[in-house]
């Protein structure tokens, strides 16, 4: 199948077919892995891609082992009705890693783009490149946050768990290092659903504000952060062992669907920070 690689800016790159609509499935995967590898996001777009959970499930397969979860493999990210935690809201969620609360860690996350909300509706899935984060920050930056430990309890639908985890630490691959940190939420704000309970230790009270000023202000930053607008077939597939992703609110009741798969990595990443 012919087709165009572009880089995305600032990471990540973008495949299209040549003829719109090509089958996703005619594409290998293995040099498609080494693509997520390199540049921590691909986006596969304008191909055609996938009717039902069902088969985004066992096109994730492909990839490697994939995660079981109590509701199956596939995850339906959609707003509720009446949410009891923010996946499932239209608000903002804050900068995390997945599989931080379970057995394992994913290497992939695979993500389909059901429906897309409108435009200007927001709803961006956001990425932070951590290994470019540390490698701009001063050496003094570096020092500092290193120094800090995250302390992290959450119960929702799918698990009750605390995971403790060093902010600095390095790729279970590669050895380059990467943040593992759970964004703070705002204690105050009362329309976020279902804070986590989070604590963090190794400096005092006020050079910890720092530390979470200065990660903000470096995680969004602009050479370090891709929002993905998604467009409806869309298929994302991120390395979550360097990347922290998040979400950016969306307008209430905006059609915006997707449909997230993990995939373990070989062998499978048992969970180095889960407590219980």
């Amino acid at each position: 199948m012919s087709i165009e690689v572009t880089r995305l800016d600032p990471f990540g790159v973008v495949v299209r077919p040549a003829q719109a609509g090509a089958p996703l499935a005619d594409l290998d995967v293995p040099p498609l892995r080494e693509l997520v590898r390199e540049h921590h996001l691909l986006l596969l777009r304008g191909f055609g891609t996938f009717a039902s959970a069902d088969e985004l499930s066992a096109y994730a397969e492909r990839w490697g082992e994939i995660t079981e979860w109590p509701f199956g493999t596939v995850l339906e990210l959609v707003e509720r009705e009446q949410p009891e935690d923010h996946i499932f809201d239209h608000s903002y969620m804050p900068m995390h890693w997945d599989g931080m609360y379970r057995e394992h860690v994913p290497e992939f996350q695979v993500f389909h783009c059901v429906k897309a909300p409108g435009g200007g509706d927001g709803g961006e899935t956001t990425f932070s490149n951590t290994t470019a984060v540390l490698a701009s920050a001063t050496a003094e930056t570096r020092e500092r946050w290193s120094k800090v430990t995250g302390n992290y309890y959450r119960k929702m639908e799918y698990y009750e768990s605390v995971c403790v985890s060093p902010l600095v630490t390095t790729h279970p691959d590669t050895g380059a290092p990467v943040l593992r940190y759970q964004e703070p939420t705002d204690p105050t704000d009362v329309d976020f659903i279902n804070h986590p309970d989070l604590e963090f230790t190794g400096l005092d009270g006020d050079e910890l504000a720092d530390v979470h000023k200065s990660l903000r202000e470096a995680l969004y930053a602009p050479e370090h952060l891709y929002a993905h607008a998604w467009q409806s077939g869309d298929l994302v597939v991120t390395d979550n062992y360097t990347l922290l992703h998040g979400r950016n609110a969306f307008t209430a009741h905006a059609p915006r669907h997707l449909r997230r798969v993990h995939v373990l990595g070989e062998p499978p990443l048992v969970n180095p920070a889960l407590q219980r």
